[in-house]
Parts: structure tokens; C-alpha cells; sequence
């Protein structure tokens, strides 16, 4: 009896209900459409050729990105020059000749561009805390943070810009920690309801010419600061983003996965792409700002990817990004299922509010070269186009079968095909991101096979989490949920299997 009347409480009815609106706009719907189109004699040809049009140009742009990262580690030169498909537009003509910055020297850690670690100037660290949310770990971070990052010479400051709804016991101890570091800075910011005011509260304190925004998990490398500085002090970039690595890898099979994903994110797309076109993007920690340009763009508060939207801004009023995989931050993945939904749902919802709000901005940027501005642009559109076209094969597939028309086979065997070039291309992916891994990751080859064995189910997890996004964003909904913070547990099965490599 306690069952049948649970079945009836309010959140469970709620939460049928979205499931219902959900799978209703998802499936549904569109497979009504499939078949009554089916049924009355037409083809589903224009999605079909705009499935294949998406898929190929996210193929192309996936493997050159993974090849121009291979040739940066094993070509037969020792230098090289960002910018890669602009030096072979002016080669070819089709782009007009102007000044280079210098080749890049390249050393032993994975093929990473080890420019010189440089004194930095006087540099402002903000760390942005939600505190309620993250008062297990903070202490841990800022700790590292004195203790473990090499200072500049001339002097920082350690800004923890935090809001709470409430005080919390947890505020006293770090009381005393500023008494004890004095470059420690508590900024508790009053009325906060987002990450971006107390960025934006953070930036109206900040002394320093170098400003690094970080997240209340991330453990930078000691030589962070300086490395940074070397990409920052002739002036030719403005914004510098470092590789963020998972440290929490062995919690679980969902870090683990985590874990390979962002090696193949930080290491080698990101990388792959400010190779290429000489651009990068901000992701939200680890990116190290000229103070100046940042307090010019600033934060916007009711973003929901308030990274993203400041990197797109910044860009379209000229302002330069790079990345660079040698500058290390360590954070923790989400643990579960759930968390990883809420913060992948975020950051897709994230990416179509920006590309609505900017994409016309980016098309008309005089900052933007001919080669950045296309790049910029499919980026943008892939974040609205490419999941919905993506899911199409889902309802498409149904559909066939439950239709009265005859099986589409030709669509069946390109679907299959498309789907084992992605496959292949994940893996050419991962197999580099593993090879060029720093010293001292927390993660295996093993963890890279476990990656390949589920990235299909994992790819279409993503697409659905997507599609979810889009529903949520063209609904209107804007409901923010902050990623749960805990600090790494041991994972009892894995300590046993940590011997077999």
C-alpha cells in the first residue's frame, strides 16, 4: 500500500510529467511526423543529407585537429609557429601576407610547447566559491595554492571570491588562514547568485597585471604563474588557457571516463585548434588574463556559460586566446550520473545561448581573420545543429520500422558508416591524448581502452543530454544547478586492480 501511494507523491508525478514533455518533444513528435511523411510517399533525404553534411565536417575538424597534434610531436622540426591553416592560406595567396610571432620551441613533456617559465609581474589568483557547496574542499585548495605554487618575485595576491546563503562554521578557519598567509584575500560577495558576480566583485579589487580565474577544486602546477606570464609579456596574447586534468580518475568507472575525455578535450582538440587557426577559448578556470582586457570584458551574470560568453566577446573586439597544454591544473569530475547530467546539461544550454546571442557578432568582427571567423562560426552553429541533427538518426531509424515504406537500407548502411568512422576517430584520439599525457597522470592506458570500449553509449548519453539543453533553452527554462563538490574518496576496487597496468 506505502508503494502504490509513493507512486502518487508530488515529486514522482513531477518528475514523470518532465519525462513525459521530454520524451514527447523527443521522440515522439518527430517520429509522428517520420512516418505520416513516410507513409504518404516522400523521403527523408534533407535530413538525411544534412545529418551527413554535420557528420562530415565534425569528422574533418575532429582528425585535423588530432593530426596537426601529432605533427607538432613527432614532425621532423623542433619548431613551430601557431596559425597553421593561415600560413598555408598566405602560402597559397588566398590570405594576405602580415608579421608572424616567433617559432615556438618544443620539449619532452608530451609534445607540449614548453615556451621558458618567465618572472612574473605582480598576478592576481581569484578563486570563485559557492561556499555551501564547496566548504569540504577550499581549505585543501587555498592550502595548495600557499604552499605549492611558486609566488612571483614581485608579489600576488589569492583572491577567494565567495558568496553563502548563510554563515557557515568553515568561514572562521579561513580566518585564520589569511592571518596566517597574508597574501591570502577573503572576498565574501553579498547578494551573489552566480559565479560572474563574484568574478566581477573579484575584479574591481584586483591589483595585479596578470589576473588567473580558478574554480574551488583546481590544484595548479607549481611554475603555472610563470608559464602563463611567457605567453602574456610580449603582448601578443591576452588570454592564455592551460590544460585542467582529473585527479579523481580512480574514484570510479565514471571518473575514469571522465578522465580520458578531458585528456582528448585539453590535450589535443583544444590544443589541435589554437594550432591550426591560432585561437583558443576560455574555460572557466585555468586561464590566465591580462587584467586590463579582463576587467574590459567582465562577466555576464545571468549567463549560463559566463566562460564562454566572456571568450566570444573577448574575441569579437580583438582580443587574442591561446592554449597551452603545459600550463597543469588538477580538478575533481563529477561522481555520478546525476551530477554529470546537471553540469553537461549547463554547459550545452550554455554554448545555444551564446551562439544565439553572438553568432551575428562573431560574422561581423573586424578582429576575426579569415581563418578564425569560419572556425568561430561552425563552432557556434555545431552547438545548435549538431546534436539536433544528430538525434534525428534515433526517431529516423523507428520510424523506417514502423512505417509502411520499405527499409532504408542505403541510410542504414551510411548511418553505420558514419558511425564506425566517429568510432575511429575516437580512438586515433584517445590513443594520442594517452601517448601524450603529462608525467604523473592519475589515469591509464587501461582507463583509454575502457573509454573506447563505452564511447559509443557515452557519445550518445552526450547527444541526449544535448537534446535535453535545447528543449530546456527553447522552453525557457533556466534553472541552475551548481556541481556538487566532495573531495576524491579511495575506490576500493580500484586500489586492488591499481598493480595491473
Amino acid at each position: 500500500m506505502k508503494l502504490s501511494l509513493a507512486l502518487f507523491a508530488e515529486p514522482v508525478l513531477a518528475g514523470a510529467k518532465q519525462l513525459f514533455w521530454v520524451s514527447t518533444w523527443l521522440l515522439w513528435l518527430p517520429m509522428t511526423i517520420y512516418v505520416t511523411w513516410l507513409n504518404r510517399g516522400h523521403s527523408l533525404g534533407l535530413v538525411q543529407v544534412g545529418l551527413l553534411v554535420v557528420s562530415l565536417v565534425g569528422l574533418v575538424v575532429i582528425n585535423a585537429e588530432t593530426a596537426v597534434v601529432i605533427y607538432s610531436a613527432w614532425g621532423r622540426g623542433h619548431r613551430f609557429r601557431r596559425g597553421l591553416l593561415q600560413r598555408l592560406g598566405r602560402r597559397l595567396r588566398l590570405l594576405p601576407a602580415v608579421a608572424v610571432g616567433p617559432a615556438l620551441p618544443w620539449g619532452q613533456a608530451g609534445g607540449s610547447s614548453l615556451r621558458p617559465s618567465v618572472t612574473a609581474p605582480v598576478t592576481s589568483v581569484v578563486v570563485a566559491a559557492y561556499l555551501p557547496n564547496e566548504q569540504d574542499i577550499i581549505e585543501d585548495t587555498l592550502l595548495h595554492w600557499l604552499t605549492q605554487v611558486t609566488p612571483p618575485a614581485q608579489g600576488w595576491e589569492i583572491i577567494l571570491a565567495y558568496n553563502t546563503p548563510a554563515p557557515l562554521p568553515v568561514e572562521a578557519r579561513l580566518q585564520d588562514l589569511a592571518q596566517r598567509f597574508p597574501a591570502l584575500v577573503l572576498l565574501p560577495v553579498a547578494h551573489s547568485r552566480s559565479k560572474a558576480e563574484n568574478l566581477n566583485a573579484a575584479l574591481a579589487v584586483v591589483r595585479g597585471e596578470m589576473t588567473g580565474i580558478f574554480d574551488a577544486d583546481h590544484h595548479p602546477a607549481a611554475d603555472c604563474l610563470g608559464r602563463a606570464w611567457a605567453w602574456l609579456s610580449d603582448g601578443r596574447y591576452d588570454v592564455v588557457q592551460g590544460r585542467n586534468m582529473i585527479r579523481n580518475a580512480d574514484d570510479g568507472w565514471l571518473t575514469q571516463l571522465i578522465a580520458v575525455e578531458f585528456e582528448c578535450i585539453y590535450g589535443v582538440s583544444h590544443y589541435g585548434r589554437s594550432l591550426l587557426a591560432d585561437t583558443a577559448l576560455f574555460g572557466g578556470s585555468n586561464g590566465y588574463w591580462r587584467t586590463a582586457a579582463l576587467r574590459q570584458v567582465g562577466f555576464h551574470p545571468s549567463r549560463m556559460t559566463e566562460d564562454i560568453d566572456a571568450t566570444v566577446r573577448g574575441l569579437a573586439g580583438g582580443y587574442r586566446l591561446v592554449h597551452d597544454p603545459a600550463i597543469i591544473t588538477t580538478e575533481l569530475a563529477p561522481d555520478n550520473l546525476r551530477r554529470l547530467w546537471l553540469q553537461r546539461q549547463r554547459w550545452s544550454q550554455g554554448w545555444l545561448e551564446v551562439a544565439g546571442l553572438h553568432l551575428g557578432r562573431v560574422l561581423r568582427s573586424h578582429h576575426l581573420d579569415a581563418v578564425q571567423k569560419p572556425y568561430w562560426v561552425l563552432m557556434l552553429l555545431f552547438s545548435q545543429c549538431f546534436y539536433p541533427l544528430v538525434w534525428q538518426v534515433v526517431p529516423m531509424l523507428l520510424s523506417i520500422y514502423v512505417s509502411d515504406r520499405d527499409r532504408d537500407l542505403d541510410f542504414e548502411t551510411l548511418n553505420l558508416v558514419l558511425m564506425g568512422l566517429l568510432t575511429l576517430s575516437v580512438v586515433l584520439q584517445v590513443a594520442v591524448a594517452m601517448v601524450l599525457r603529462p608525467p604523473g597522470s592519475t589515469y591509464t592506458r587501461r582507463h583509454g581502452v575502457l573509454y573506447c570500449l563505452l564511447s559509443p553509449v557515452y557519445f550518445w548519453l552526450k547527444v541526449l543530454i544535448g537534446m535535453v539543453a535545447m528543449v530546456n533553452h527553447l522552453s525557457g527554462s533556466r534553472v541552475w544547478h551548481v556541481t556538487a563538490r566532495d573531495k576524491s574518496k579511495p575506490n576500493k576496487w580500484m586500489i586492488a586492480l591499481r598493480g595491473v597496468k
